[in-house]
């Protein structure tokens, strides 16, 4: 049985009918926001929260043994993080110990953060698809002391890894699990926690204190530990609200994992400065029923979701009547210009007029599957596709997009909802200085870049200068005080005839047809592009071929690369490409646990492919 962390039941059924209200009335907003000039550190924060706004409901989520929504407010929530931090005390945690979470996102995440940040311990996020050696790799680098995670699954994956939990002095598991060598370590939750304690404390520390050692899923070499601080992260938020306005009656549904620092950040402190809720999605198979049932007023995501709507959208409109291909796009091209015409870029039109009756036939039914009140999406992460961005905000769904790294905290830029430019990634947060550097590298220097990387001065001092401005290794320019990035520096392609690529964008073009599940341009040093690329297997059904190398696949997978890459040079189109049957996984080691690409091991699994392919 699952720790409950005192939630109680909400009045919601599966279907999403609900017998109370299941938010505040969205059209009664105010703010009520924790300043950081008097609360500076994490475990502050939340005090004020708990003393502000005791019976509000702080953290939903799903009961998955009882089949019911249940919540928990800030006084309840209290009362539960001290039981945490009694326990800490009780294994003889002090202020600067690492302790290290691998949980999908759910309220014992957050309990086991604030009951840490209030001690001063440091927390250590890890992704739960994380590969068991890399995993092993931060235990040991960051010297962690206690391991919570959730299933025997995850237990029993840690097992090929036993020499590198020995260290550890107590490993907490939400269910219970098999009993192995290790077993004197391991605790279950309910017989760690202990039923009474005191309530709950904040240790005296500095804000410029180490709060959180989160590891970069490098896309090449080993992670290193990005050493953030109380300050960073909380400067970062305030620093945010000011482009952006969060409401105390905003309803967050989190589905990007709490180890991304960009939900951890703008996902869940955010709320808690804010006074909002936060409900936390079952799990990305289920977010389309998620969202129709909690309805979020704010959604932060990575592009990969975006994209896998539009493609579906796409399949959809391709097998559907023509008619209804045209009534989609007017719709869309009408919401568009709407858009435009509202953020004073563009004049009034006639076909403004026909945007009430779009949105109800069209558009609207879009906004509902997402469940029909989001006021703001915030996409971060990894470029998203103006195509795909157009098309969302065409159809009335408000998606702004923001720039950043761990190392920032990591919000760099973002665009505010009356100043969007879908193409860039926004202003910079007010405080936060950026420039162009040599090779048109993008530079900040704020508050919120990090104090360093652990027990690395060498990257830290390759990735920050001496006068404090950090190198973030993306190719930009800056117009109208708005970013666009335009490339990473080194996974520019060289063409053996000297012209200069860069993958990234052709990738990201590429990936938006149906077809292709993953792709990765190559070339370097050679005299032509090619791609190695895993189809998805509808998608290969609808045209008649086999996710395979066969010739009649080769054809088609060409001819589809060429129409999506048509608007680039000449010399940056795709001659060849490498049909992979194997999806590029986490655990396979072929991409990160942020899905970003791990290009230099691709290369190296499918060097005999790739050196076949270009002989001659």
């Amino acid at each position: 049985m699952r720790y409950s962390a005192g939630l109680t039941d909400r009045i919601l059924s599966i279907d999403g009918s609900s017998g109370t209200d299941w938010n505040n009335d969205v059209n009664t907003q105010r703010t009520d926001y924790i300043s950081l000039q008097t609360w500076d550190t994490i475990g502050a924060v939340f005090k004020e929260r708990v003393r502000r706004t005791p019976g509000k409901t702080a953290y939903i989520q799903f009961n998955e043994d009882r089949g019911v929504w249940q919540d928990i407010d800030w006084r309840t929530m209290s009362r539960e993080v001290a039981r945490w931090q009694a326990a800490f005390v009780q294994e003889g945690l002090e202020a600067g110990d690492r302790v290290a979470v691998m949980l999908r996102n759910c309220v014992q995440w957050a309990m086991f953060d604030l009951a840490a940040q209030g001690l001063g311990l440091v927390t250590v996020p890890i992704f739960t698809n994380d590969r068991a050696e890399n995993i092993g790799y931060i235990l040991q680098d960051a010297g962690v002391r206690l391991l919570l995670l959730d299933t025997d699954d995850q237990w029993q994956e840690l097992q090929q890894i036993q020499e590198q939990l020995a260290a550890l002095t107590r490993i907490v598991t939400l269910n219970q699990v098999e009993p192995n060598q290790l077993s004197e370590l391991v605790k279950n939750i309910d017989e760690w926690l202990p039923q009474n304690c005191g309530p709950y404390t904040t240790t005296e520390i500095a804000t410029d204190e180490l709060a959180s050692i989160v590891y970069t899923s490098g896309t090449t070499g080993r992670s290193k530990g990005v050493m953030l601080s109380h300050r960073n992260m909380l400067w970062n938020i305030e620093a945010g609200l000011q482009i952006v306005t969060m409401y105390t009656n905003d309803m967050f549904l989190s589905f990007l994992p709490l180890s991304h620092t960009l939900e951890r950040t703008v996902g869940y402190y955010m709320p808690i400065i804010a006074g909002a809720e936060v409900a936390y999605s079952r799990s990305i198979p289920q977010l389309g029923e998620d969202l129709l049932q909690i309805k979020p007023t704010v959604l932060i995501s990575v592009p990969r979701i975006f994209e896998k709507v539009y493609a579906k959208i796409q399949d959809k409109l391709h097998a559907g009547p023509k008619i209804g291909r045209r009534l989609f796009h007017l719709a869309m091209n009408a919401g568009w210009k709407k858009f435009e015409h509202d953020q004073g870029r563009a004049p009034w039109s006639l076909s403004l007029l026909l945007w009430p009756l779009y949105e109800r036939l069209v558009a609207g039914k879009i906004q509902e599957k997402l469940g029909g009140r989001l006021r703001i999406a915030i996409s971060g992460g990894a470029p998203l596709s103006e195509d795909i961005a157009q098309m969302f905000i065409g159809l009335g769904v408000p998606i702004v997009q923001g720039y950043g790294l761990t190392e920032t905290s990591p919000i760099i830029s973002a665009n505010p909802l009356a100043d969007n430019i879908p193409a860039s990634v926004g202003v910079p947060l007010p405080g936060i200085e950026v420039k162009i550097g040599e090779d048109d590298e993008l530079l900040t220097r704020s508050p919120s870049v990090m104090l360093g990387y652990w027990n690395n001065p060498q990257a830290t001092s390759e990735t920050t200068d001496e006068d404090g401005w950090l190198h973030t290794g993306d190719k930009a320019r800056i117009e109208s005080n708005h970013i666009f990035i335009t490339g990473r520096i080194k996974e520019i392609i060289v063409l053996s005839n000297g012209e200069k690529v860069s993958p990234s964008d052709m990738e990201l073009h590429i990936t938006l047809d149906p077809l292709f599940e993953q792709a990765m341009v190559i070339g370097e040093g050679k005299p032509f592009l090619s791609a190695i690329v895993v189809l998805d297997h509808k998608s290969c059904e609808r045209f008649g071929i086999k996710p395979s190398d066969t010739p009649e696949t080769q054809e088609v997978v060409l001819r589809q690369i060429a129409k999506r890459i048509d608007s680039f040079p000449g010399y940056a189109k795709v001659r060849k490409a490498i049909v992979i049957a194997e999806p590029w996984t986490v655990e396979n080691g072929l991409i990160t646990p942020t899905m970003k690409t791990r290009r230099r091991r691709i290369n190296e699994k499918y060097e005999a492919k790739i050196t076949a392919l270009y002989e001659g």
